[in-house]
């Protein structure tokens, strides 16, 4: 038995994957939609035929009653061919009664006389004369009521005895009324309001396919759009019309674009940069070992000199990762930084770069929330920068400010200043400015770094320079940055 429903399993789940039909979201949205309108109708329908077809008894018991009580006042009453009372005479009563009123849809009046049938209404079928139920009719002593079927279907009926002063009877009134009428009458309107409702629910399976289709337009469009996308094209988007989920989807969608986009092209600048900047220290290398002779002077100094190309790459490679690090998001570790005490060390810290006049202009006695690593590479970047721009007699400033929740590090120096035609490229990477006779330590990065540190923290950096007079780097940060913390 295991066997066997083992095998009927795999079957099933071979035939499922070999059909591979999946319902759309449309249609399962659709389907849905269509499932509970459709339940909430029949549900309707049903509590509806319910509550008509409860109407109609209390209405039908209304009815029966209400004759009946006009029966008894009727024999209470006086014979309007002699002005006499009817007392015993029940034919009297009866020939009234049947004179005076008209049964409703679906009534019938019967009445019986000394155990016989008397006269009846007109009525669907014959039932007091000559049948089981007028039979029994003609024998009630006591009010009844009861239902019976007959072959114009279910009747509801109520039996009023008359008697005389000594409690015999002397006749029987009975009202009856056929259900069938009124129950059919009920069966249409619940028939016509089916045909209604399965025309409004065809409607509703054609907008609601239209409205779908527009809901899910937008999602179709991610789909499109992400096949569409490849590594060397991320520049497409997603059109974002209104204000609901969907057109959140969209900007959540076209935001990770915006992110996949900006890491692609840092990833590409990180190879074409490092291919580059690379390419000079490997061939210097390859080049100075190809001639290293036997010679141990030469040796010494063709060692040295490929040492010292190693630890410059190895700089730049540092360097490099360093800003793909800083232009990813949350890779800052934040904390509380005192400011005044933290330009101390600062200005402890770039005065060991070279003998300079040296001077610290000013401290901010505040708190901020900061990388205190990375900004301190980003301020000494900024003196060391100073350091090999200037002048062995050139002064060099360095100091910080608070205002209007910022918080300003600079270092200014009385050097030659940038050219203006630099200003524009200095802080792109690989960028050392006008002098280029002179080969420092550095690859062009460290500006680099100090931009990418500012941003990093929501500031910026900002350079003032008059050729001749120096120049002036001032990095802004926020002293609480958004999404900073601990």
């Amino acid at each position: 038995m295991t066997t066997v429903a083992a095998t009927t399993t795999a079957t099933t789940t071979t035939m499922a994957e070999r059909v591979g039909f999946r319902p759309s979201v449309r249609l399962r949205i659709l389907g849905g939609m269509i499932g509970l309108t459709a339940l909430a109708v029949v549900g309707s329908l049903l509590l509806s035929r319910r509550l008509l077809l409860q109407q109609l008894d209390a209405q039908v018991n209304d009815h029966l009653e209400q004759e009946v009580v006009e029966m008894r006042s009727l024999a209470t009453g006086r014979d309007p061919a002699t002005g006499a009372p009817f007392g015993a005479d029940v034919q009297a009563m009866f020939e009234t009664f049947l004179n005076r009123n008209v049964p409703g849809d679906g009534e019938a009046y019967y009445t019986f006389v000394d155990g016989q049938f008397f006269r009846a209404s007109t009525a669907p079928v014959r039932l007091g004369e000559a049948s089981h139920a007028g039979d029994r009719w003609a024998a009630l002593t006591d009010s009844a009521q009861g239902e019976l079927d007959s072959d114009a279907g279910e009747v509801r009926w109520l039996a009023l005895p008359l008697q005389d002063a000594e409690g015999e009877t002397l006749g029987v009134f009975v009202v009856a009324n056929f259900l069938r009428g009124e129950r059919e009458e009920i069966t249409g309107v619940i028939a016509t309001s089916s045909a209604v409702a399965a025309t409004i629910l065809a409607v509703a399976v054609v907008i609601g396919w239209v409205v779908a289709g527009r809901i899910l337009r937008p999602i179709r469009e991610v789909t499109l759009t992400a096949r569409a996308i490849s590594d060397t094209d991320l520049a497409r988007r997603i059109d974002v019309e209104g204000d609901d989920e969907i057109a959140e989807l969209a900007s959540t969608f076209n935001a990770m674009l915006d992110r996949l986009e900006e890491s692609f092209a840092t990833q590409q600048a990180f190879v074409d940069d490092a291919g580059h900047e690379l390419r000079t220290p490997i061939t210097i290398v390859r080049g100075h070992l190809e001639l290293l002779g036997d010679d141990p002077e030469e040796r010494r100094e063709t060692v040295a000199l490929v040492t010292d190309e190693l630890d410059r790459m190895s700089r730049i490679v540092d360097d490099l990762l360093l800003l793909a690090k800083l232009q990813q998001p949350g890779l800052l570790r934040t904390e509380a930084v005192a400011v005044e005490p933290f330009t101390t060390e600062l200005f402890a810290k770039a005065k060991t770069f070279g003998e300079r006049h040296w001077a610290l202009e000013q401290t901010a006695a505040i708190t901020v929330v900061a990388d205190r690593q990375r900004l301190t590479q980003a301020v000494l970047n900024l003196a060391r920068n100073a350091v090999e721009h200037a002048g062995p007699d050139a002064a060099i400033t360095l100091g910080s400010a608070a205002s209007n929740g910022e918080v300003r590090f600079w270092v200014a120096d009385t050097g030659p200043g940038v050219p203006v035609v630099d200003r524009s490229v200095i802080f792109e990477r690989f960028a050392r400015g006008g002098d280029r006779r002179r080969r420092s330590e550095g690859a062009g990065l460290g500006l680099s770094i100090v931009r990418a540190v500012a941003e990093a923290h929501a500031g910026s950096i900002e350079l003032e320079s008059r050729p001749g007079h120096g120049a002036r780097f001032t990095l802004t940060i926020p002293t609480d940055p958004p999404g900073a913390g601990p």
